[in-house]
């Protein structure tokens, strides 16, 4: 049986985003993207608002690209997948941690402070040519990553 693991968000960036890089030299950056969600309460009628927050995890030259250009606030669309980690802490109690893997990222609204463009810039992760999807016209195409890099 065939399984899809897809993600598509659109939200705002909720911390300025962090890099560090791996000791092979390719980067990792990490941000957290806010998306919300508004209702009318059924038995108040007034309208509520909820708030999910979601780790987004780029790599290579993705994750440079995020670090540079995406700020707090910033609205971006990222698609990916979800992966679990398992861990330790530091007290030894095994923890898990959901995050997105991210393979393409718009950066939507207006200019990017300090950046070029029109401030919808997009960015994809290269795939082999049989899982090739397509892109927008000012897609840049980037370089292969190894998707299995613990950090």
């Amino acid at each position: 049986m065939a399984s899809v693991n897809k993600v598509i968000i659109v939200g705002n960036v909720g911390r300025d985003p962090e890099t560090r890089y791996m000791p092979s030299g390719d980067a990792v950056t990490n941000i957290s993207v806010a998306t919300s969600d508004r209702y009318k309460d059924k038995q108040t009628s007034e309208m509520k608002e909820t708030t999910e927050w979601h780790r987004v995890a780029f790599f290579g030259k993705l994750a440079e690209i995020a670090g540079q250009y995406l700020k707090k606030g910033s609205q971006v669309y990222v698609e990916g997948r979800l992966r679990t980690r398992k861990w330790t802490d530091a007290s030894g109690q095994e923890k898990y941690s959901t995050e997105i893997v991210a393979d393409s990222m718009q950066m939507l609204g207006g200019k990017p402070v300090g950046g070029s463009g029109d401030g919808g810039e997009s960015y994809a992760r290269s795939k082999p040519a049989e899982q090739s999807a397509p892109a927008s016209s000012n897609a840049a195409s980037l370089g292969a990553m190894d998707d299995d890099i613990p950090f």
